[in-house]
């Protein structure tokens, strides 16, 4: 049993070591850049015992978008749930997210925005994991948008789909700017554009804060 248990943990081991490493190429250069025989060569592992974990590139591809969704959660919607419901915590998820796009969190910036645009126009199990990644997002700042409206610090005429639809466009447009451009000046426009919806939909302006 210890045997066994040993060659799990490894198992594991190797494993994460082969998501992280497929996460960040899949972030600059696609899902399709992947290849059992790329990553045994570039992490020093045999061919064979990659492709036991995964069985196939597909099977690849969806376990990196299921690691890279554990990641983003991480980096991105936990850090806002601490803060309370309301405007605070609609304001924090935006700003986990520009910090996690501008930290290079995966080096091509949002993981995401490079699968969708290139599965937008396919079909098979991997659109589909895409998709519903993208519409988990969506459902979720349309969550903590409705949220905010409920206790009274956002309009009661807030249309928590249409304000959703507009913060994420600005911090993805900030996103394809930055990496097109190796710069950050497009973090602190959305920010500004950002800070500026957000007053303008708050029943106090005073609740969100100044950007720098």
């Amino acid at each position: 049993m210890t045997r066994l248990d040993g060659r799990v943990e490894r198992g594991n081991r190797t494993r994460q070591l082969v998501l992280r490493r497929t996460v960040d190429i899949a972030s600059v250069e696609g899902l399709e850049a992947l290849s059992v025989g790329r990553l045994a060569t570039e992490l020093q592992l045999s061919k064979s015992g990659v492709f036991a974990l995964f069985g196939s590139k597909q099977e690849l591809q969806l376990a990196t978008v299921r690691e890279a969704t554990r990641i983003y959660v991480e980096q991105v919607m936990s850090p806002a749930a601490e803060v309370p419901a309301g405007v605070g915590r609609l304001w924090r998820l935006c700003e986990c997210w520009l910090d996690y796009s501008q930290g290079r969190v995966f080096p091509g910036g949002c993981f995401f925005y490079e699968v969708v645009a290139e599965f937008d126009a396919r079909s098979g199990p991997v659109h589909d994991a895409v998709v519903r990644a993208q519409r988990d997002w969506t459902a979720h700042v349309e969550r903590v948008i409705t949220e905010a409206r409920d206790t009274g610090e956002l309009r009661r005429d807030t249309d928590a789909p249409q304000l959703a639809f507009e913060l994420i466009a600005l911090m993805e447009t900030a996103n394809v700017v930055s990496v097109l451009h190796d710069e950050t000046v497009a973090y602190h426009r959305a920010r500004v554009a950002i800070a500026s919806r957000l007053r303008a939909a708050a029943t106090d302006p005073a609740l969100v804060p100044e950007v720098p």
